[in-house]
């Protein structure tokens, strides 16, 4: 994994496109294997604006467990950008430290992602499972996550260990088989193909290339020939990932740890000592950025995300990613995106912000079929 793994770094090297009509001859070679339509980006089709605050660690997620007195403490938190694509994976990952232990009443404290998957799979390996938090599911930053499959901005190169690339493996590949199996409206999991883009060469290393850890789960991988697509860039690249609608899946997740049998307690913590003081034996951390505070992590840090949401459009049926510019559909709206800000704090959205992400994608359509102007016919 030679290359950085941030959100922003990749759009700046790469990017997605858009669609176009019917007769359109692109629509139908060069690996595009469908009609692809527009998005129609205006100011008067934003429904609403959003913000939150992915907790990330230059040197990666946390899967750990530690002695804290008679009882153990596991801790699954720090997952940056990939906290819905990860989730299934490090809560495995939390599992097989729990399975150690020879308790088998477990606290999960964290109602995000990673706190339901975890609650989850710990139900599933026979433990009794008390799901703590002071927000759950859509409430928590994992309710305004883009949902798309891939592990974007979740550790720094420079910070990579051995250790750390062999869990984040263990974790990929499981979570990549798990979302298999809950693909369907009961989950909102769905197949999409992506659309990557750029007037630089595309990566041929990393995470995004044929040649890095992701490479055998992105299926169709293939670059487009150049001339054969509307994209009004020099280069692009298409290949499919799974799409995870947040509002969807957490409510499922949740009404699926209640069939289970999982109690679940509101309740808010103020330092670590509170967690410890709960009455069961084994306890999981997945206070993602709170565990700043509460277990003094503090290579901790917010990497602040936004996205304005247009009305849906049910005919978009990919994803594009452009420099520093990237778009989702979903059933509840548009999805536009393009912000990776390291170390701030605040959750309101900045309207500069919107306007650039507004702005940079209603480029994009405006030039939706044009030859970049270097390059050649």
């Amino acid at each position: 994994m030679s290359s950085t793994i941030s959100r922003r770094s990749l759009l700046r090297a790469a990017a997605f496109a858009p669609a176009l009509s019917l007769a359109a001859p692109w629509a139908r070679g060069a690996g595009i294997s469908k009609p692809l339509r527009p998005v129609q980006v205006s100011r008067d089709r934003v429904i609403r604006t959003v913000a939150g605050l992915r907790p990330f660690r230059p040197s990666g997620f946390v899967v750990r467990a530690e002695a804290a007195g008679d009882k153990v403490l596991v801790h699954n938190y720090g997952h940056g950008g990939a906290g819905i694509t990860l989730s299934w994976g490090t809560a495995h990952l939390a599992a097989l430290e729990a399975v150690r232990t020879e308790h088998r009443d477990a606290a999960v404290v964290g109602g995000g992602v990673a706190g339901l998957s975890t609650a989850r799979i710990l139900l599933e390996r026979g433990f009794r499972v008390t799901l703590y938090a002071r927000e759950f599911a859509t409430e928590t930053t994992s309710g305004v996550a883009g949902g798309q499959w891939f592990p974007f901005t979740f550790y720094d190169p420079e910070c990579l260990t051995a250790q750390f690339q062999e869990q984040f493996s263990i974790a990929a590949h499981y979570s990549y088989n798990r979302y298999q199996r809950m693909i369907g409206a009961y989950y909102g999991v769905r197949w999409l193909t992506n659309y990557q883009m750029g007037d630089k060469p595309l990566p041929t290393n990393g995470l995004m290339s044929r040649t890095g850890p992701m490479s055998g789960m992105m299926p169709e991988y293939v670059d487009l020939v150049r001339g054969s697509h509307p994209f009004p860039f020099r280069y692009a690249r298409q290949f499919d990932s799974m799409f995870i609608e947040p509002p969807v899946y957490l409510e499922a997740m949740m009404r699926e740890l209640r069939i289970a049998g999982a109690a679940i307690e509101n309740r808010e913590f103020h330092d670590a000592r509170e967690i410890l003081e709960l009455p069961h034996n084994l306890i999981v951390n997945c206070t993602g950025l709170g565990a700043k505070t509460l277990f003094q992590d503090d290579e901790l840090t917010p990497i602040k995300g936004q996205l304005t949401i247009l009305l849906p459009q049910a005919e978009v049926e990919y994803a594009t990613l452009a420099p520093e510019l990237y778009m989702f559909p979903r059933q509840d709206g548009i999805v536009l995106g393009g912000t990776h800000e390291r170390g701030v704090w605040d959750q309101n959205p900045d309207p500069s912000e919107e306007d650039r992400i507004i702005e940079g994608h209603r480029g994009i359509y405006a030039r939706w079929g044009q030859r970049p102007a270097n390059q050649k016919p």
